[in-house]
């Protein structure tokens, strides 16, 4: 259920946190429970992962993050707190995915069971009234078994290929005639498993080929995002923006797809804006900012982006979520200015993005969390899965180029669903 103005009289909840002497395998001890039941944000095998729900809401309207916020700190005021490790990931924990849009549904969750694991630490989280040591017990001895989809059938998503390519081109002339300065553009496409889609076994192989992205899931949203929105860890914040992209070659050393980015008037005019929308945001809440003048490249598996970290000291005391809602829509998934950008993704995407290009990750009692942009992803639900890219269209852009690109991002999902 849907509440724009979602505020719950919690009763006291119990939550412990206790070490754990083994290091772990995260993805590979995440229980056969549905997707929605299943939680993720691991990079490197580090990160947390989690399952089952003790607590729940979503959340509409252009005041969704702040609701959220106000949701969850009356949901850790209500509760009674014994931490023993007392690290960034330990104690309460809420996964949350926001919707791009504000007309559609974002949800926060407060899981049952948390593990998470630092470069230091590994440890364990109840959250409700479950027997710890139990459960402690079950996870270290147990071994948990993926299931492969079978037979996956792809099918068109809610627009084809050749409309795409005309409404791309239309977006082209708009920047041409000074409408626009950038927008982004994305398309979906369907697959179909003969069996209920394990999404356990689409974030081992997310995983396993983009070890250095965020291997993400939250109520049916699974994928592997190298971009991360905000980190908020006391007063110190991060962002990482990507924007710029190009096809990897089997041909091209790393040193001729870096020199090709750093060399794309196309792609760094692409990534200038996106650089300059978070830091004009992240300015009204901090000080002391390190925008490096020059971009670096990220290279994936199937892919490589331009890519700026910015940094700043936080003056306001505000948490991740308000940062968050701060930033979202970046020039990175929208475009500039964000008002005409997203009138004109209205007019030509012709599709509900849903929580695709929304803020994803998890939030901690203090307000500090982590959270990406829910990018080479998938909606899971049942047998089926959605699937998205997006590409961001400046001047230099042209129809078939960006087809092209948004067929080499849908490589990273298609790939972990037939491995």
């Amino acid at each position: 259920m849907t509440h724009p103005f979602a505020v719950e009289n919690f009763s006291t909840t119990h939550i412990r946190t206790i070490g754990l002497s083994n290091k772990l395998d995260l993805l590979s001890i995440l229980p056969n429970r549905p997707a929605n039941e299943l939680f993720s944000w691991v990079r490197n095998n580090r990160g947390i992962v989690a399952w089952g729900v003790n607590s729940k809401e979503n959340f509409s309207g252009t005041e969704r993050f702040s609701r959220a916020h106000r949701w969850w700190k009356e949901f850790v005021d209500n509760s009674y707190l014994k931490d023993e490790v007392k690290t960034s990931g330990s104690g309460p924990i809420a996964f949350v995915s926001f919707s791009y849009s504000s007309d559609d549904s974002s949800v926060v969750i407060v899981p049952e069971i948390v593990v998470g694991q630092n470069a230091e630490k590994t440890w364990l989280t109840v959250i409700g009234d479950l027997d710890i040591e139990s459960i402690k017990n079950e996870l270290l001895s147990s071994k948990q078994q993926s299931v492969k989809p079978l037979n996956i059938k792809w099918e068109q998503g809610s627009v084809s290929t050749e409309v795409w390519q005309e409404n791309v081109k239309d977006a082209v002339k708009r920047i041409a005639n000074n409408e626009i300065d950038k927008v982004v553009l994305a398309r979906d496409i369907n697959a179909i498993s003969e069996n209920e889609i394990d999404i356990r076994y689409v974030l081992q192989n997310l995983s396993a080929t983009f070890p250095e992205c965020w291997s993400f899931s939250v109520d049916n949203l699974v994928g592997a995002t190298p971009e991360l929105l905000i980190r908020k860890s006391g007063e110190e914040v991060l962002s990482r923006v990507l924007a710029g992209t190009i096809k990897r070659s089997t041909n091209d050393s790393d040193s001729q797809i870096a020199s090709t980015l750093l060399k794309s008037d196309k792609d760094l005019e692409e990534h200038e804006f996106a650089v300059t929308s978070v830091a004009t945001s992240l300015a009204l809440h901090c000080t002391d900012m390190k925008i490096p003048t020059t971009p670096r490249v990220l290279k994936l598996s199937n892919v490589a982006h331009l890519a700026t970290d910015i940094s700043g000291t936080l003056v306001d005391g505000a948490p991740a979520l308000v940062l968050a809602g701060s930033l979202h829509p970046t020039a990175a998934i929208c475009g500039t200015p964000t008002g005409r950008a997203k009138a004109l993704i209205t007019e030509l995407e012709m599709m509900h993005r849903n929580r695709y290009t929304g803020p994803v990750g998890w939030i901690n009692a203090n307000g500090d969390g982590e959270l990406g942009i829910a990018l080479r992803c998938a909606e899971v639900l049942e047998n089926k899965a959605r699937l998205f890219a997006g590409c961001g269209i400046v001047s230099g852009s042209t129809p078939e180029d960006e087809l092209a690109e948004s067929n080499a991002k849908f490589i990273a999902m298609k790939d972990a669903l037939t491995n």
